[in-house]
């Protein structure tokens, strides 16, 4: 099962860099080197409209391929565990009681070791014109 991981590893590393030179080879519409510098004409390998079709090609053929090997890389690895279960989920802490609630009598606070201060009363706050 190892083989086949490293066969598609293979795979997807040479289309990805496949992808990567064919996608820079294409030119846009008027776009070609000769135009870059005042030249008119288009003379290339391939022709003034065949490279269009063949690069486009292979660019349709090399992202089938790279997507298909993505795929194939996810579900064909040689472990079966993730980072994630890795991480250790934190301790469950008892949520605290509510002050809208009933809290069960067995449960108490805990005392506290700062001394107890009264806290400022909150400020009066005018009537909203809703509430008149």
């Amino acid at each position: 099962m190892a083989f086949v991981y490293y066969a598609i590893i293979a795979v997807h590393i040479l289309a990805c860099l496949f992808l990567i030179g064919v996608v820079l080879l294409q030119q846009g519409k008027s776009q070609d080197l000769a135009s870059a510098f005042g030249g008119g004409g288009s003379q290339t390998a391939f022709g003034p409209r065949g490279s269009a079709n063949v690069l486009s090609r292979a660019t349709t053929i090399l992202a089938g391929v790279f997507m298909v090997t993505s795929l194939s890389l996810s579900m064909v690895r040689p472990r079966s565990s993730t980072i994630l279960d890795a991480v250790k989920a934190p301790a469950a802490s008892p949520a605290p009681a509510r002050s809208g609630s009933a809290a069960p009598a067995t449960t108490r606070p805990a005392p506290s070791t700062a001394p107890a201060t009264a806290a400022p009363a909150p400020a009066a706050t005018p009537a909203s014109p809703s509430s008149r």
